[in-house]
């Protein structure tokens, strides 16, 4: 059963396929979510006035698929969003993360891993609690550099300029594991590692995605980036100048 923090926590599946549907919607409700479902993209936009938490999506669906969905709700939101993959392909794994999913899980898959993907997004979305707040106050709550804020408290990045910069949780456990290590070159395993808790194959090119991402968000040119540099063969490696 879920925690009280998860009991609240509204999971919506969008999937043109009425079992898919129905065995997730069973499934998290008997795990004390809130659960809602949606069999394309009018039926999914109807519902995201709901104050949705995290998005279950497909990406293959008649008429707009999910990538493009994925697309349209990034655009406008930073709700978790987690994609169903009819195969366990690196170009589907590579586009989803591209137009900001959070996470993929490919068919058929078992209903536990659904779970604990979902937990995973929001954990990293969610508030923290007393005594992690509190062993943050004491380490490294804010990490500035090169005129950027890092609140990984409040899990927000401020521009020089002021304003907010808005990071899907992948980018920002990204860039709070390169900025909290400047000048450490990070392996592509090490980094999925670090950010998603769980192994990857070696040849995994999400994390190269991850990273285009996030360069377009914080680097003045992200063609030659300044911030998070590649090392050819390895990685990345973060060369901010950090003052904590």
């Amino acid at each position: 059963m879920a925690s009280r923090a998860e009991d609240a926590a509204h999971i919506l599946v969008v999937d043109d396929d009425p079992r898919i549907r129905q065995m997730l919607t069973r499934y998290f409700e008997q795990e004390g979510y809130r659960i809602s479902a949606a069999a394309d993209g009018a039926a999914m936009r109807a519902r995201l006035d709901e104050s949705v938490d995290v998005i279950l999506l497909d990406v293959v669906m008649p008429g707009e698929d999910g990538v493009t969905l994925a697309r349209e709700i990034r655009a406008a939101s930073n709700v978790g969003i987690i994609m169903l993959t009819g195969r366990d392909d690196v170009l589907d794994r590579v586009v989803g993360l591209e137009v900001g999913a959070d996470d993929y899980i490919a068919k058929p898959f078992h209903l536990r891993e659904v779970l604990a993907r979902v937990k995973s997004v929001l954990r990293r979305r969610g508030p923290l609690t007393v005594q992690a707040a509190a062993a943050l106050d004491a380490v490294d709550e804010v990490i500035r550099f090169d005129g950027w804020r890092l609140d990984i408290g409040r899990r927000q990045l401020i521009s020089p300029q002021g304003q907010e910069v808005a990071l899907t949780t992948g980018e920002f456990d990204l860039l709070a594991a390169l900025a909290k290590s400047p000048g450490r070159v990070f392996g592509r395993e090490a980094l999925m590692d670090l950010t998603r808790g769980r192994a990857w194959d070696a040849f995994d090119r999400t994390i190269d995605a991850q990273v285009a991402r996030l360069r377009k968000k914080i680097e003045a040119d992200p063609k030659n980036p300044t911030l998070v540099k590649s090392v050819r063969g390895v990685g990345y490696v973060f060369t901010g100048k950090v003052d904590r």
